[in-house]
């Protein structure tokens, strides 16, 4: 995996990026509740609302098809998390149940388009047999992302703001983000992009698997986590 990474562009591109948007949506989610509760004084109702609303750009993500006809998915991805990191950086300036609306609005497009295009690079730019190997390799990241996240969180919260927190995560991902565009590519993509949508019937499971991974993370990661904050403090 090490000589792969430093013998791929590309790679180091999307993990740049990855740690970027495992900053900044960890960072979001670890403050999130508290700042909802304790600044904006939100009840079960408003966050289902807000929740439900953030679901709304990871349905939308399809309309990335068309954004491929305009831009290359280099300059989409990149544009995507700083995006979500203009979200984040906003949150803490919008103490209302309308701002909190409209930032986790604007850090949902930025997520749901840099994973949906992350996706589809990692597929596109190397080989079937590398494939799953590198798919851990990434998700092993966010997690050391999350936790070292979690931990300057933890450390913070004695010396810093709710507000001045989201501001920091939210500049280091558009720093990040920024400095992606400063890499480039010795290679081209083995494999070509479709422009269009499409089903297969023999999917039918992995359909049916991530809506139910859907419905877990809003039963488990939204609602367990605001429970916690709202009734146990």
């Amino acid at each position: 995996m090490l000589k792969l990474l430093k013998d791929n562009d590309v790679l180091k591109f999307i993990l740049l990026l990855s740690i970027a948007s495992g900053i900044g949506l960890q960072g979001w989610r670890t403050i999130f509740n508290n700042f909802a509760v304790s600044e904006v004084g939100i009840n079960g109702t408003w966050i289902g609302i807000i929740q439900s609303v953030r679901e709304i750009p990871g349905l939308l993500t399809l309309l990335v098809i068309f954004l491929t006809i305009i831009f290359t998915e280099y300059q989409i991805i990149s544009f995507s998390t700083i995006i979500l990191g203009i979200g984040v950086a906003l949150t803490g300036f919008f103490p209302t149940h309308f701002g909190l609306l409209f930032t986790t609005i604007i850090m949902s497009v930025g997520f749901h388009y840099f994973e949906t295009t992350r996706q589809s690079l990692i597929l596109q730019n190397f080989e079937k047999k590398d494939t799953p190997m590198i798919l851990g390799y990434f998700k092993s990241i966010s997690a050391i992302s999350n936790i070292i996240i979690g931990i300057i969180i933890f450390i913070l919260t004695s010396f810093l703001s709710m507000k001045m927190m989201f501001l920091i995560i939210g500049l280091t991902v558009i720093i990040l983000a920024c400095y992606s565009y400063k890499i480039k590519f010795n290679r081209v993509s083995p494999h070509i992009q479709h422009k269009k949508m499409i089903f297969k019937k023999k999917y039918w499971l992995f359909y049916v698997l991530n809506l139910l991974a859907g419905a877990r993370r809003q039963i488990f990661v939204v609602f367990a986590v605001f429970l916690l904050v709202k009734h146990y403090n």
